[in-house]
C-alpha cells in the first residue's frame, strides 16, 4: 500500500469537500501505521469542521504524542480546547505556539478570545490589538476587541469598534446586537433598542438580541406588551436560551399575569434542579421556597457569570498591625433606597477607634438628603462605577481594606466580578440579598437563627455569621415620619378597615393573593392598600379579586411618594399582610416603625422569614403564624377585635424606642464582634468558619 499516494489523496479529497471520503482515507493510514503524524493531524482538523471537538481534541492529542513541537497542532488543538470551553487549556496551547515566533492574526485573536473566557480582559485587549497591527482589516477581531473594551467599561471605544465591524460588514446581526449592549451600557436606551432591532431584521431568528431588546423595553421603557412579546418569542426560537424561562415569569409577576404561572413555577424549579441556567437567583427567590434549589440556582449563575479569577494572595504583615480595622461596603444605591434606609444608623455608629470606613459606590448621587448623610458617615469614597471590575478591585486592594462587605449580592447594581477577583482578605455578603451567593470567594453570611436555622447552614456556600437577635440593621433616627394625611387624602375610604402589603410586585404570587382575598371577603367593608405599579398590574389585580368574588374597587393603590411621606401614609392603614416565599423585608421595619402591626407566616427559607425574624426583635410574637390557616383567621379576628389590635398598636409604640429591632447601637456591638472574629481568624491563618456571636 502506498501510504504516501493514499495521504495525498485523502487530503484531496477533504479540500473538496468529501469529508466521509476523507475520514475513511485517514483512518486507514493510521491503522495502517500507528507511528505517522499526518492521519492523526487532519482528522483533528476534519473533527473541528464537523464540530466535534472533544475527538478533534483527542486526535490533535494522538498527533502532538508522535510530533511534540507542530505548531499546527497545537493551534488547532487550541481551538478545539476552547469550543470544548477550556480557556485555561486553550490558552496554553496557543501561548506555546506562540513561544515558536509565530506572528498570526488569527492566533492572537484565538488566543484574545481564551484570555476574554477566563476574564482577563485587559491582556484579552492587548492580543486583539496585535491581531489588528497584523489584519487591520479584521471584523472578528475588531467585534471581540469591542468585547472586551466593554468589560473594561471603556464603552464609548467598544462602541467605536462595533461600528467598526458593521462598516466591514453592515449586515453583521452579532456585532449590532453587542453594540445594542454597550448603548445600554451607556444608558442610550432608545439607540439600543434601534440597535437590536437592526439585528434582529437581518435575523429574525436571533434570540439573544430579542432577549436584550425585550429587557431594555421593559427595564426602561416600561412597555410590559412588547417586552413579554421579545422574551416569548426569544424562548420560542431557543427553548434551552439561558435564563429567558426565568425572565419571562418575572415580567409576568410585575403585571400580575399568573395565567400559567404554577406551570412556569414548576418548570423553573425542574430547570434548576438539573442544573440548567433558567433564572437568575433574584428572580427565583419570588417563587422558590426551598433553600436547596436556592443554591443550587445562586451555584449556576456564579459559575456562569462570575467566575473566581486568580489573584496573588493577601499578605498578613501588611495590615497585622493596624490599629483599626478597615471596613469596605460596597454598594449601588448609596442614595435614598432601601438598603441605605437600614443601613446608614450602622455607619453612623461604627466605633471609629476601632474600624475605619471605607464606602465603595457602584451607583450614582441623587443629590437626596441621605446621599448628603452618607458622604459624610464614610472615612473614605471611592467610586468604582465607571470602572471595570479589574480596575475597581486593583482600587479596593490598593485602599488595604481588609474586610469587603457585599450589600448588593445579585440585587440592584451588583459587582460580584469584583468580589470574584477577591480585592480584599475577607469578603462578606451582608443585607442585601437574603440566600447564598454560590460562589467560592465569598467567605461569610450574616444572618441571624431564625432566617438560617443551624440545620441549614449546608445550603450556604459562605460560612454563616449568627447575630443574637434580628440580623437586620435599622436606622433608629434616620426614618423621618411627614404629618399624616386624611385618608381621602391618601386615597382610602373614610370608613372600613384597611389591609396593607407595600411590597414590590414581583413579590406577590397567586397563591398569596388568593389568602388575602378570602380574608376580604371575611371582613366586610375592608380594602387592601398596594403599592402603585405600572400597567397592565392594577387591571390584572383587580380582574384577579374579581375572580376571587371581591369587587375589584377593594383592592386601592399608594402612587410613589418621598419617604417621608409615606411612612405617615403608612400609618393609615390598620394590618400589614405579609406575602410568601418573599417576605417584607424593608417594608416590614417601615411598617413597624410607623405603628401599624405586621401579620406573616413563617416560610421555609431565608427570605421568607426575614418578617419573622422582625417581630420577634420588636416583641411582637404572636403575629407570626405557622399555617396558612393560621395566618388568614389571625387576620380576619385582627380586622374584628379592635381592643385586640389597639393592644398591639400600644405595645408597638411603646416598643419602638427599646427594642432590639431599633436598636442601632445594640446591632453595631453585634456585627462589630463579628468582624472582629473574623478578621482574628484570617490574622491567624485559619480558614472562614461558622461562628455565634454572644448575646450582649
Amino acid at each position: 500500500m502506498d501510504l504516501k499516494a493514499l495521504a495525498e489523496q485523502a487530503v484531496r479529497i477533504h479540500q473538496q469537500g468529501d469529508l466521509a471520503g476523507a475520514e475513511k482515507l485517514y483512518l486507514q493510514i493510521r491503522d495502517a501505521d500507528p507511528d505517522l503524524f499526518g492521519p492523526r493531524y487532519y482528522m483533528g482538523l476534519l473533527r473541528l469542521q464537523q464540530g466535534r471537538s472533544s475527538e478533534a481534541a483527542d486526535f490533535l492529542g494522538e498527533a502532538l504524542r508522535i510530533s511534540p513541537d507542530n505548531a499546527g497542532a497545537r493551534y488547532n488543538l487550541g481551538l478545539a480546547l476552547l469550543q470544548l470551553q477550556r480557556a485555561g487549556d486553550a490558552l496554553a496551547a496557543f501561548d506555546s505556539v506562540m513561544a515558536t515566533g509565530v506572528q498570526d492574526a488569527k492566533l492572537f485573536t484565538n488566543r484574545g478570545v481564551a484570555l476574554w473566557n477566563l476574564k482577563r480582559p485587559a491582556e484579552a485587549l492587548d492580543s486583539f490589538e496585535r491581531a489588528l497591527a497584523l489584519e487591520p482589516q479584521s471584523a472578528q477581531a475588531w467585534g471581540n476587541r469591542g468585547l472586551a473594551l466593554r468589560d473594561l467599561a471603556r464603552f464609548e471605544e467598544s462602541l467605536a469598534s462595533f461600528d467598526r465591524v458593521l462598516a466591514l460588514m453592515p449586515r453583521n446581526a452579532i456585532a449590532w446586537n453587542s453594540r445594542g449592549n454597550v448603548l445600554r451600557d451607556l444608558k442610550r436606551f432608545d439607540e439600543a433598542v434601534e440597535s437590536y432591532g437592526q439585528a434582529i431584521d437581518i435575523h429574525p431568528g436571533y434570540a439573544e438580541a430579542l432577549n436584550n431588546r425585550g429587557y431594555v423595553r421593559w427595564t426602561q421603557k416600561n412597555d410590559h406588551a412588547a417586552a413579554l412579546a421579545d422574551l416569548e418569542q426569544a424562548l420560542r426560537l431557543d427553548p434551552g436560551h439561558p435564563y429567558a424561562e426565568g425572565e419571562i415569569l418575572h415580567l409576568k409577576m410585575q403585571g400580575a399575569d399568573w395565567t400559567d404561572y404554577e406551570a412556569r413555577k414548576a418548570a423553573l424549579e425542574a430547570g434548576v434542579q438539573g442544573g440548567k441556567r433558567v433564572a437568575r437567583p433574584f428572580l427565583f427567590q419570588a417563587v422558590s421556597d426551598s433553600p436547596a434549589d436556592l443554591q443550587a440556582c445562586s451555584r449556576i449563575w456564579a459559575r456562569d457569570m462570575y467566575l473566581e479569577v486568580q489573584t496573588p494572595p493577601h499578605d498578613p504583615s501588611a495590615r497585622k498591625h493596624a490599629r483599626k480595622i478597615r471596613l469596605g461596603y460596597v454598594s449601588g444605591e448609596f442614595r435614598q433606597q432601601a438598603t441605605q434606609i437600614l443601613m446608614a444608623g450602622l455607619y453612623d455608629a461604627h466605633d471609629r477607634e476601632r474600624f475605619e470606613l471605607v464606602a465603595v459606590d457602584n451607583g450614582y448621587n441623587d443629590s437626596s438628603p441621605m446621599r448628603t448623610r452618607l458622604e459624610k458617615s464614610f472615612d473614605q469614597w471611592i467610586d468604582i462605577s465607571t470602572m471595570s471590575d479589574e480596575d475597581a478591585a486593583a482600587n479596593i486592594r490598593a485602599a488595604q481594606i481588609d474586610i469587603l462587605v457585599n450589600l448588593n449580592g445579585y440585587f440592584g447594581s451588583p459587582r460580584m466580578g469584583v468580589f470574584a477577583r477577591r480585592p480584599a482578605p475577607v469578603q462578606v455578603n451582608y443585607l442585601g440579598f437574603p440566600a447564598t451567593l454560590g460562589a467560592p470567594y465569598m467567605d461569610y453570611i450574616i444572618a441571624d437563627a431564625v432566617v438560617i436555622p443551624g440545620d441549614e447552614q449546608r445550603f450556604y456556600d459562605e460560612k454563616v455569621v449568627t447575630l443574637p437577635g434580628c440580623y437586620q440593621a435599622n436606622d433608629n433616627r434616620g426614618r423621618t415620619i411627614a404629618v399624616m394625611p386624611s385618608r381621602a387624602e391618601a386615597g382610602l375610604p373614610d370608613t372600613g378597615f384597611v389591609f396593607c402589603n407595600f411590597n414590590n410586585a414581583y413579590k406577590l404570587t397567586p397563591e398569596t393573593f388568593a389568602g388575602w382575598m378570602r380574608i376580604l371577603k371575611q371582613v366586610e367593608g375592608s380594602v387592601l392598600w398596594l403599592l402603585e405599579s405600572p400597567p397592565p398590574f392594577p387591571a390584572n389585580i383587580r380582574a384577579a379579586a374579581q375572580k376571587h368574588g371581591v369587587e375589584g374597587t377593594r383592592i386601592l393603590f399608594a402612587p410613589d411618594r418621598a419617604y417621608a411621606e409615606h411612612l405617615a401614609r403608612l400609618g393609615l392603614a390598620d394590618l400589614f399582610l405579609d406575602s410568601l416565599p418573599y417576605n417584607a423585608h424593608t417594608t416590614a421595619s417601615d411598617s413597624l416603625w410607623a405603628g401599624v402591626p405586621l401579620l406573616t407566616r413563617r416560610g421555609s427559607a431565608f427570605a421568607g422569614r426575614v418578617a419573622t425574624s422582625a417581630l420577634l426583635a420588636v416583641g411582637l410574637p404572636e403575629l407570626v403564624t405557622e399555617s396558612q390557616a393560621d395566618y388568614e383567621a389571625l387576620a380576619v379576628t385582627l380586622a374584628s377585635d379592635d381592643r385586640m389590635l389597639k393592644e398591639l398598636r400600644d405595645r408597638l409604640r411603646r416598643n419602638r424606642t427599646t427594642c432590639e429591632l431599633f436598636n442601632t447601637d445594640l446591632l453595631r456591638h453585634r456585627i462589630e464582634a463579628a468582624y472582629e472574629e473574623m478578621w482574628r481568624r484570617w490574622l491567624a491563618g485559619q480558614p472562614p468558619q461558622a461562628f455565634a456571636v454572644k448575646a450582649g
